[in-house]
């Protein structure tokens, strides 16, 4: 059954922000996490192996519910459908990635920082958005600022989010999630140190 961007949203407080250079690192990674409580897994489309580490995880652990990030044009777009990813995260807003993922039917999750941008996805249909880069863009005065007058959308801030104003952001009523990396830096990964990403990951799991 797919899921829905309510799900995605709504399943974890935290989602990780995956940067997997490594594919023998995908499974253990993903595993290391769901086993913490963040099932929800944003993949970024930043290296070579990417698209298959989606493939591995959406074939290897139960229970992990899938996406890609970094989509940033139709094309990749459509690499990430066809690999498997259950929805999909872009930094920003364009009209041919939008269009092209509306007529697909896999949830988007698509980034703004202005009341404009807002506006437009709106007029879409769209009422789940990505605020990134949450921290340059203003963080939680910015977000409250917009949730005024367009409070029927909900937000996933990302960009400078990590353990200390996480739950500040989580606090907001138009704030469902976050995004962010801390969960599994690059050297704990390296290290294969995945019960530390798990004691991670479960900390996370409980900020709301």
């Amino acid at each position: 059954m797919a899921v829905t961007i309510k799900e995605v949203m709504t399943t974890s407080p935290v989602m990780p922000v995956m940067v997997i250079n490594q594919l023998d690192q995908a499974v253990p990674l993903a595993k290391a996490l769901v086993d913490g409580g963040l099932k929800v897994l944003e993949i970024t489309l930043r290296t070579p192996v990417a698209l298959d580490a989606i493939r591995k995880i959406k074939a290897e652990v139960p229970g992990a519910i899938v996406g890609a990030g970094t989509i940033i044009n139709t094309e990749t777009l459509q690499q990430a459908i066809d690999a498997g990813a259950e929805f999909i995260v872009s930094p920003g807003v364009t009209d041919s990635v939008i269009d092209a993922a509306i007529a697909s039917g896999v949830p988007i999750l698509p980034g703004v920082i202005t009341p404009s941008e807002v506006m437009k996805l709106l007029e879409k249909g769209i009422t789940a958005m990505k605020f990134f880069p949450a921290e340059a863009a203003g963080g939680i005065p910015m977000l409250k600022s917009i949730g005024a007058p367009l409070p029927q959308v909900t937000f996933c801030p990302t960009g400078g989010v990590n353990p200390k104003n996480a739950p500040e952001y989580l606090a907001l009523s138009n704030v469902a999630c976050v995004g962010g990396s801390w969960m599994a830096p690059a050297d704990l990964v390296d290290a294969g140190d995945w019960a530390e990403i798990t004691r991670r990951a479960a900390e996370a799991a409980k900020l709301k």
